[in-house]
């Protein structure tokens, strides 16, 4: 589950508390401190997603063989709308065609 950033709403307009929270993506965005009762509004955040500039301890998390090995499946694309199993189990190919 994602974790979604929040902040209080305050009367003076000062900057309010601040917290996060997990929920479902499909579940509906809070409008009140879950403990307080006060008005909130979420905050946007950027993503954290890895990209290929990270560091030696994210790439290994990512590796094939970590991968395969905590039951994930991962497919490379190949061209010609083809995807290569790099990890996991299932097919050894897929094609868009199937």
């Amino acid at each position: 589950m994602p974790t979604y950033v929040y902040q209080v709403i305050t009367n003076d307009g000062s900057e309010g508390e601040v917290f996060e929270i997990f929920q479902r993506m499909a579940d509906e965005p809070l409008t009140l401190h879950p403990e307080t009762g006060q008005p909130v509004r979420r905050v946007i955040q950027a993503a954290n997603i890895p990209l290929k500039h990270t560091d030696k301890a994210e790439s290994n998390r990512i590796s094939n063989k970590n991968l395969d090995r905590l039951g994930f499946t991962k497919y490379q694309r190949a061209g010609g709308g083809f995807y290569e199993k790099k990890a996991g189990k299932g097919p050894n190919v897929i094609s868009a065609d199937d």
